[in-house]
């Protein structure tokens, strides 16, 4: 496939907005097709380079989703659990692949996104780096190598304005955990610590957040047992790598069949 690819942008003024305009930018197969933002923002109606403070690229910030939908091959869409779901519905009708890089959804929310991907392409992750997505694979294989006398804790770091906990990528990381053990994370699951808790639960699945300054993101899973320790750790120092990562996903979708797909699948990563 040689044409290129539109895409839209959705949170177009968020800091994964601005950076997803400006790696399209930069890329060879992909253009700007639509900038969209909540009704009312004060973005809304100017040229979306003028907006971030540099030279106009032609696209004005809109508040109508679905007449940019229209007009897509692809939405990459990093906003919040409401937007996305209704984004997603809008995708579909569109045809268009559906990125979703969002996290904190609920069960609900996670139910109407398989609906929508029942007609069009979603791939959907709490993390779309290459080194995340390894570390999926490696957490999910050492936790299955490794019986429940040790313990895993899923510890993640991040800036200070992230306002969901644990995050999207310490729970992708966690499902893996679980998954290698063959237990469900819901009845495992433990990040609610507080006072005086007892004792850790054998086999519970951990997780500890950090919120601070301008930290990008940082993970770590340690699995620990009596006498030793291992630590798979994945440290991001550019926003970029995601935006890059939600691109790539963008135009791995083209053509394939309705359904919901991850990083995994994108990278071909996931299990045969």
């Amino acid at each position: 496939m040689s044409e290129e690819i539109g895409v839209v942008v959705t949170g177009v003024s968020g800091r994964m907005g601005q950076m997803l305009v400006a790696e399209i930018a930069r890329h060879p197969r992909l253009f700007l097709a639509g900038a969209v933002e909540r009704e009312g923002h004060g973005w809304i109606g100017r040229d979306i380079g003028t907006a971030m403070g540099g030279a106009a690229q032609g696209v004005l910030v809109a508040d109508d989703p679905l007449d940019c939908f229209a007009r897509a091959h692809a939405i990459v869409d990093f906003t919040a659990p409401s937007a996305s779901v209704a984004y997603a519905e809008l995708a579909a009708q569109a045809r268009a692949v559906h990125v979703i890089g969002t996290t904190g959804f609920s069960e609900d929310d996670l139910a109407k996104i398989k609906a929508a991907a029942r007609h069009a392409v979603v791939v959907r992750a709490g993390n779309m780096s290459l080194g995340v997505n390894l570390l999926t694979v490696l957490t999910r294989k050492v936790a299955a190598a490794l019986d429940a006398d040790f313990d895993i804790e899923v510890v993640e770091y991040h800036h200070n304005q992230k306002v969901d906990a644990p995050s999207g990528t310490a729970l992708m990381l966690g499902a893996a955990a679980a998954d290698g053990r063959g237990v469900d994370l819901r009845e495992v699951s433990d990040s609610g610590r507080g006072g005086m808790t007892g004792a850790r639960r054998r086999g519970d699945i951990g997780f500890s957040a950090v919120r601070g300054g301008d930290i990008v993101g940082e993970h770590d899973v340690i699995f620990a047992g009596q006498g030793e320790r291992i630590v798979l750790r994945h440290v991001a120092s550019d926003r970029a790598l995601f935006a890059r990562g939600a691109l790539k996903a963008a135009l791995w979708g083209q053509g394939k069949v309705p359904g919901e797909y991850d990083m995994l699948d994108v990278l071909n990563l996931a299990d045969p």
